[in-house]
């Protein structure tokens, strides 16, 4: 079985040209469930450069499916047999305007884009990518 990945190395996720956010944004919560974005969020915020894209995706769809321990190994298998949305398409980026910088391993880490860091990685030598768009 194939293993698709969404992780990006040595390379900076801009946000996206349509995003309504002047900063960064603490994504809020839906009544009692988390969002997406709030579970993104919460993630890499607490523990910047622990994660890789593929852990936070996956982890945002066990939680949603409410896995079981013993079932996460395998459902993870079979989430990345096939191709999945990489944190371009993520609301933090899209909407939420947080910047997402990958080290040489891939980890991940949030930068508000109104911050002088987030500045450095788009006018720097580091590979830059923009978040997709919302609209066409």
């Amino acid at each position: 079985m194939k293993v698709h990945t969404t992780n990006y190395e040595n390379t900076f996720i801009e946000v996206a040209d349509d995003c309504p956010a002047a900063g960064g944004e603490v994504p809020p919560m839906k009544g009692d469930a988390k969002t997406v974005a709030a579970i993104e969020y919460e993630m890499i915020s607490k523990n910047p450069y622990k994660f890789t894209s593929d852990d936070v995706l996956f982890q945002v769809f066990a939680e949603r499916k409410d896995l079981t321990e013993s079932e996460l190994e395998e459902a993870r298998k079979q989430f990345f047999s096939k191709g999945q949305a990489c944190m371009r398409a993520s609301p933090l980026t899209k909407r939420y305007g947080w910047g997402v910088h990958s080290d040489k391993d891939g980890k991940i880490a949030l930068y508000a884009c109104d911050s002088p860091e987030y500045k450095k990685f788009t006018s720097g030598d580091i590979k830059t990518v923009k978040a997709m768009k919302s609209k066409r």
